[in-house]
Order: structure tokens, then sequence, then C-alpha cells
């Protein structure tokens, strides 16, 4: 069996984010997903010079975790939330511990403890995520000139469970993040690079993370989207990238 070590795959990088550049043909005028609603008055975090997704971000967090699995996000949960994780209970929990000889659990429990220790120092200081999953796309609304990315709808979860938790993942900004705005004359090509049968392209979304949100054998962690990027197709084929409006 994997070690808990093993299978965290964390990647550190710094807060701020560089603008992508591409040599690509440029892609329809899609690239900014707005609200419906009209501007509002500044707020403190515009006017300190920082977009209102990083005014909400958790103050001192600025590494990113890059499609973490089950365990990681678990991990996470109880790092952000200030829980203290209950490792002891994880030890015995382990199935490796019931299928060991007698002789051979008390180095086996170090070892694992020693896994879920270093697990738990990994994701200190997370607070952006980095996600690739499988999204589906609304029909074409010719009304509003917009699809739907129904994987970022604020009714949208994703769980993760491990060591007997579930860690829910929810986007804070989803009514305005599943909006994609596309001219009309832009729409049938953009359908085009899309299976007909299914509407379904591949999500590589940048998240930051807004708080927490404790229940029993687990929680809640609560995101905004800040960009996306979509791909169809078997070979890939890009089709947009969005810049989510922030409220």
């Amino acid at each position: 069996m994997r070690s808990i070590l093993s299978i965290v795959s964390v990647a550190l990088l710094t807060a701020a984010c560089t603008e992508r550049t591409t040599s690509e043909s440029p892609l329809p005028d899609v690239a900014a997903a707005t609200a419906r609603t009209g501007s509002t008055s500044a707020t403190s975090a515009e006017r300190s010079g920082l977009s209102p997704a990083e005014g909400r971000a958790l103050s001192g967090r600025t590494g990113e975790l890059v499609n973490p699995d089950d365990p990681a996000m678990v991990l996470l949960y109880y790092d952000i939330a200030g829980i203290e994780p209950p490792i002891d209970q994880w030890v015995e929990n382990d199935p490796r511990i019931a299928s060991a000889p007698g002789a051979q659990k008390a180095e086996l429990r170090r070892t694992i403890r020693a896994e879920l220790e270093s697990g738990a120092r990994t994701v200190r200081g997370i607070g952006r995520l980095r996600l690739t999953m499988n999204a589906n796309l609304s029909a074409y609304d010719p009304t509003y000139g917009e699809f739907s990315v129904r994987a970022l709808a604020p009714s949208s979860v994703i769980e993760f469970r491990a060591m007997n938790q579930k860690v829910s993942l929810k986007f804070s900004n989803g009514r305005t993040a599943q909006i994609w705005r596309v001219p009309p004359a832009d729409a049938q090509t953009i359908k085009d690079k899309i299976d007909p049968n299914r509407n379904q392209v591949s999500l590589d979304a940048s998240l930051v993370i807004t708080g927490v949100n404790p229940s029993p054998g687990g929680g809640t962690i609560t995101a905004d989207v800040l960009e996306y990027e979509m791909r169809g197709g078997r070979d890939g084929i890009l089709i947009g990238r969005v810049q989510v409006a922030q409220q």
C-alpha cells in the first residue's frame, strides 16, 4: 500500500500569478466572465490594491496545491481549520496495522505517524488550489449570450475521502464563475470543438481558498475560482480561457 507521504503531491508556488502568454491564434473575445449585475463601489481590497479574491484569501497562505489527492485535502482542511488532526486514531485505523504481525506493529505505528506528520507539515501555508476536472457545458443561451460551466455552479461539490474523513470543496463565487460569456458569432465555432453527445470539456481551474466550515467527520473548504482554461476533444484542443470577474 502506498504511504501517506508518497501520495501527497504538493507544489509550493508564490502567491503572485503571472499572466499567461501563448503563440496560438487569438481566441474569440471570451476572456472574461462577468456578472449580470452592474458595477459597485470599490471594496476595501480594491482600495488597497488587491483584487477582491486576494482580499478574501487567507492571510499568510501563499502556497499552491496542484491536483491534490484525498489525504492531502483532508490534512489541508485540518490545517486551515486550526483543528488538531486525530493522528493517533488514524494510525490505529490504518489497515497496515491490522494486517501486520504483532512484533512489527510498534515500528509500523512509528512509520505511519511519521508519514502523517510529514504530510501535515507539507500542506502548511497552502492557500491556493489548481484542479483539473471534467466539466459539462450547457447549451448556448442566445438571450444572455453565454454558456454555463456546470462543474463550477454554486451547487457543485467535490468530495475527498481519506482516513474515515470526508472533506468537501465548494465554490463561493460559483454563480459568477459558471458563466462564460461568448459573442453569438463565436458560439458555433466553440460547439464544433466539443463532443456533441456529451458537451464535455477538460477544465483546468485556479482557485484561492477563502475559508472552512467544520462539521463532524470532516468539513467544507470554500474557494473562489480565479480563472480556468477549457480544452475539448481527444486532442485536447484549446476552447477558451476565462478570467472570472471578482466582486
